[in-house]
């Protein structure tokens, strides 16, 4: 059985139905993670684990346009609207916050503005990076100013708040920022939305060199056991660019618009969207749904790297029918996290041990 909370005072129809194969949280427990993802366009952040009576945990929170993610079994980053939040757990090993082994409380935000920030990292002197798709480049958190810009694609001319190549997933390497996708390539405000059948890219951020071209809105590229992988999201598939040849090599093909990739060991979790009216509507992923004879979810696939098939998947239905990100919480059985909906965040108080002041 599924169990669900909620900090929303809307009414239980508007919460999330979760479905899973009957076989996913026996491997969330064996390989003791917990999964955490957000969901874009009904600003939910989801946690999902495992209760005491071996279902699923599902936990949610409300932040407005919710997207960005990149944890650590201890802290949590997510990018809201006008907001960069970190959330860190207060519980310690062993103990519990109403049956919950990990708790999460935004401890520090900062305020951006809406720079529309997609992906997020960590890099290795614990800087906070992002993707700024507003002004199309990388960037990170300022305590004056709304951000620091870091780098920009060779094809932008400058810096200025214009959606133009539709820049939003990265992927760090060695704790640095090594690969970006791109939509397009073009310099005008808005141009990707001409592009988005063939017109997306990976970029070598180093080298500004453009390695591969011809995606179709391409997303989430994450360097994993040496190999660059990306959603080739306009066409369905998850796969991995051959750095060598410069080509996408595809894995597996799933059923939805992708978004939102994470690794744990020989798996791959996939983040799945249906496709929504306009951005991403006639894209040949609509062709490959009738290929396949499957219609398009909303959930997550749990696909094994060595043979490419789809092992476990979860699913949302009702008000939920998009994702934006995914990551891992390693060594969490049961999380939740605290929010702003609620006066709960104001009544739980937690205190580092006291200091001398002189």
């Amino acid at each position: 059985m599924m169990e669900s909370k909620t900090d929303s005072k809307q009414p239980p129809s508007t919460s999330p139905q979760i479905t899973a194969s009957s076989h996913f949280t026996d491997w969330l427990q064996e390989k003791q993670i917990s999964l955490a993802f957000t969901t874009y366009q009904t600003s939910r952040l989801l946690l999902i684990g495992v209760n005491q009576n071996g279902g699923i945990s599902g936990f949610e929170r409300l932040f407005d346009r919710a997207m960005g993610l990149y944890t650590t079994p201890e802290q949590l980053y997510m990018s809201s609207k006008y907001q960069l939040w970190q959330f860190n757990n207060v519980l310690k090993p062993g103990q519990f916050y109403n049956g919950y082994d990990h708790l999460y409380i935004p401890r520090i935000g900062y305020t951006t503005g809406d720079l529309d920030i997609h992906d997020i990292a960590i890099d290795k002197s614990n800087r906070i990076i992002f993707v700024s798709t507003l002004l199309n480049c990388l960037a990170t958190v300022s305590l004056e100013n709304s951000c620091t810009p870091l780098w920009k694609p060779p094809f932008i001319s400058k810096i200025i708040n214009q959606d133009c190549c539709h820049l939003n997933g990265l992927a760090m390497v060695d704790g640095e920022p090594g690969y970006v996708t791109a939509v397009s390539q073009v310099d005008y405000v808005d141009g990707w939305r001409e592009q988005r059948q063939n017109g997306g890219c990976v970029i070598d951020v180093k080298s500004n060199e453009i390695i591969l071209t011809g995606l179709s809105m391409p997303h989430s590229p994450r360097f994993y056991q040496e190999k660059l992988w990306v959603l080739n999201s306009g066409r369905g598939y998850f796969g991995y660019i051959d750095l060598e040849r410069g080509k996408f090599e595809p894995i597996t093909f799933c059923p939805g618009y992708l978004r939102g990739l994470a690794f744990w060991e020989n798996w791959a979790i996939v983040g799945l969207s249906k496709p929504r009216e306009g951005t991403f509507s006639g894209l040949e992923l609509d062709d490959n749904l009738d290929k396949n004879h499957v219609k398009p979810c909303c959930g997550l696939m749990v696909i094994d790297l060595k043979t490419g098939k789809i092992i476990n998947w979860l699913r949302l239905e009702g008000i939920i029918t998009e994702l934006y990100d995914v990551q891992i919480l390693s060594g969490v059985q049961r999380p939740m996290a605290l929010g702003f909906q609620t006066d709960e965040i104001s009544r739980l108080l937690t205190l580092d041990p006291m200091v001398s002041l002189y």
